[in-house]
C-alpha cells in the first residue's frame, strides 16, 4: 500500500492506494480482482463491455471564459457547464471512496524540453497497466520529482445519470483545462485514456510552438526521420514498419525546433485479422505485460482468435514500444526529410503517388481524405468519402488554421518533401477495380523515403490539382496516371471530378484557412 495521498483530488478514504506498481503487480492485482484472464503467451486478455472503442458523443470540455475563444466549438468539441462538471466530478471521487486505487505517474513527451507530467488514477487494475505500458515511464529518480501537469480519473464503475448530469448517457469523457483534469466515467474501454492525454497534449504543445500530430514515425540508417499520416485502414501502420528503419512511435508525436518526439512510451495496435505473416512485430508484442480488449479466446487453450469480430471489430492491444525489436529508444529523431499523407481512395481516381508543395501540403492535411467502401444495403453503389480535421479531429481542441499553420511553418524552415500516397483503388472504384498491390505502394514510399522519388519528371494533374512523377523504381509506369489505368476513360473522368467536387465541398467550413491553401485543392 502506498502512503500517497489523493485528499487534494477530493478521493477521501480509499481502501488502499497502489502508487506506480511494475507490470507483473500490476497483473497480479487484475487477475485477483477477476478483471481479466491471461493468454497463452501472458498476455493480460479483459473485455470492456458496452463500450468497445470511443465514444465521441459523450466527450466533452467545460466551457470557460478563460479559454472559450480558444477552442474550435462544434461536433467534435462539445462545451459542459462547470456546474456539470463539478456534480460529476464530485460524485465520481464520492465512488471512489472505500475502493483499490492504482495510481500511475509518468510523462506525455519524450523530449525532456517539451514533456508533460501525467497522474492517472485508475479504479481498475489492468487500466493501471494499460497507461504504464502507453506512456513515458519514469526513472526512479524522475518519480521521486515528478510534478502533475495534469491529471485524469478513469472510473468506468461510475455511471452518469444524463437527465440530472446534462451529458448524454451513463459515460462521460471531460476536459476541464482550468484545472488541469480530465474525468472519464462510465466506459472501460483504455483507448479513452489515451486519446485523453493526445487531446489535452493538442491543446498545450501549440501554446510552446510545438506541432503536435497524429501520425507515426520512423527514422533511418542516416537518421533520416519521416512522418505517416492516415486515417484508418489507410495502411499507415503497416508501411511505417520497415525493417530497414527504426520505429519513432506509431500515432502521437510533437515536432519542435529540435526535431520530432513519441508522445507516448507504446503502442495501441488493432488486432482484427491479425496474422504473425503480416505484422509480426505486433504479433510478437502480444506477451506478459501487454493487455489485449475484447479479442475472443478459447477458454481451454487460452488461444486467442484474432479473426473473431463477435465482439467488436475494434479489438486492440496496448504494450511498451519496447516490444518492437527495432524501436528507436528514446522516442526522438530530427526534423522530417519526408511526410506522407496515406489515402485509401475507394473511388480509384487519386494518383498512386503525387507530390504536394507547401500550400497543397497544408490543404490536404487539413481535408484528411480518404474513402469508405461503398455499403452493402441496397442501391448504394459508390464508395463514402471521409474527411477528418488533419487527420485526427476527435482529438482537436483548437481550430485546424492552427495546426496548418504550425505544418506550413515547419515545411518552409526545414524542407521537408511531401507525398500523398494512395494505398486504394486503381482501375475503376471499388467494385471494379482493384486495391493497389501492397508490394508497388512500398517501393513508392521507399522512393520518397530515399530521394530517389525527387529526381522524377512530374506532370500537373489539372483535376486534382498535384504533381504526379512519370517514373518510380519499381513501378510500371502506366500505374502511376490512374486514368491509364481505367479502361472506360470517360467514367474516369466523371468520378474524378465528382471526387474533387467532394474536396471543394468539405473545404467550404475552413473559413479562416489563406486563400492560396484553399486554392491548392482540386480544381476539377
Amino acid at each position: 500500500m502506498s502512503e500517497l495521498n489523493l485528499e487534494y483530488l477530493g478521493i477521501i478514504h480509499p481502501k488502499q492506494v497502489f502508487h506506480n506498481l511494475t507490470p507483473a503487480a500490476l497483473v497480479e492485482h487484475a487477475l485477483r480482482r477477476k478483471e481479466g484472464k491471461l493468454s497463452e503467451t501472458g498476455a493480460l486478455v479483459v473485455n470492456t463491455g458496452k463500450y468497445s472503442g470511443r465514444s465521441p458523443s459523450d466527450r466533452f470540455i467545460v466551457d470557460q471564459a478563460s479559454i472559450h475563444d480558444e477552442i474550435a466549438w462544434g461536433k467534435v468539441n462539445v462545451p459542459i457547464s462547470e456546474e456539470n462538471f463539478d456534480q460529476i466530478y464530485h460524485k465520481m471521487t464520492a465512488y471512489l471512496q472505500g475502493r483499490d486505487i492504482f495510481v500511475f505517474d509518468g510523462f506525455a513527451g519524450a523530449d525532456k524540453a517539451f514533456s508533460q507530467g501525467v497522474r492517472v488514477v485508475n479504479e481498475l487494475a489492468s487500466e493501471g497497466l494499460f497507461i504504464n505500458q502507453l506512456l513515458v515511464r519514469p526513472t526512479q529518480e524522475e518519480l521521486k520529482s515528478h510534478k502533475a501537469d495534469f491529471t485524469i480519473i478513469a472510473a468506468p464503475g461510475f455511471k452518469c445519470i444524463p437527465q440530472a448530469d446534462g451529458v448524454n448517457s451513463e459515460a462521460a469523457i471531460i476536459i476541464n483545462f482550468e484545472k488541469n483534469l480530465v474525468i472519464i466515467a462510465g466506459s472501460q474501454y483504455a483507448g479513452e485514456i489515451k486519446k485523453s492525454v493526445f487531446s489535452v497534449m493538442n491543446y498545450i504543445l501549440p501554446k510552446h510552438n510545438v506541432f503536435s500530430m497524429h501520425c507515426s514515425a520512423n527514422i533511418g540508417e542516416k537518421g533520416d526521420s519521416a512522418l505517416f499520416f492516415g486515417l484508418s485502414g489507410t495502411g499507415k501502420t503497416t508501411l511505417s514498419a520497415d525493417p530497414h528503419r527504426k520505429l519513432i512511435g506509431d500515432d502521437e508525436h510533437g515536432w519542435s525546433d529540435k526535431g520530432i518526439f513519441n508522445i507516448e512510451g507504446g503502442c495501441y495496435a488493432k488486432c482484427i485479422n491479425l496474422s504473425k505473416e503480416h505484422e509480426p512485430d505486433i504479433w510478437n508484442a502480444i506477451r506478459f505485460g501487454a493487455l489485449v480488449e475484447n479479442v475472443v479466446m478459447n477458454e481451454d487453450t487460452r488461444v486467442l482468435d484474432f479473426n473473431d469480430d463477435s465482439l467488436t471489430e475494434n479489438t486492440r492491444v496496448g504494450y511498451p514500444v519496447d516490444y518492437i525489436n527495432n524501436a528507436q529508444i528514446p522516442g526522438v529523431g530530427d526534423h522530417p526529410k519526408t511526410i506522407i499523407f496515406l489515402t485509401a481512395d475507394a473511388f480509384g481516381v487519386l494518383p498512386p503517388v503525387s507530390k504536394l508543395d507547401r500550400n497543397a501540403a497544408m490543404y490536404h492535411y487539413v481535408s484528411g481524405y480518404t474513402a469508405k467502401l461503398a455499403g452493402t444495403e441496397r442501391g448504394v453503389t459508390e464508395p463514402e468519402a471521409t474527411f477528418s480535421t488533419c487527420f485526427g479531429a476527435p482529438f482537436l481542441p483548437l481550430p485546424a488554421a492552427r495546426y496548418a499553420q504550425l505544418l506550413g511553418e515547419r515545411i518552409d524552415t526545414y524542407k521537408s518533401n511531401v507525398y500523398l500516397v494512395n494505398t486504394g483503388w486503381s482501375g475503376g472504384a471499388y467494385g471494379q477495380g482493384s486495391r493497389m498491390k501492397l508490394p508497388l505502394t512500398r517501393a513508392m514510399v521507399t522512393a520518397c523515403l530515399n530521394g530517389e522519388m525527387e529526381k522524377a519528371e512530374f506532370v500537373l494533374d489539372t483535376v486534382f490539382n498535384v504533381m504526379v512523377p512519370t517514373t518510380c523504381p519499381g513501378v510500371p509506369d502506366e500505374v502511376l496516371n490512374p486514368r491509364r489505368t481505367w479502361k472506360d476513360k470517360d467514367a474516369y473522368d466523371k468520378t474524378a471530378h465528382l471526387l474533387a467536387e467532394k474536396f471543394r465541398k468539405n473545404f467550404e467550413k475552413y473559413t479562416n484557412m489563406p486563400k492560396e491553401v484553399a486554392d491548392a485543392g482540386p480544381q476539377g
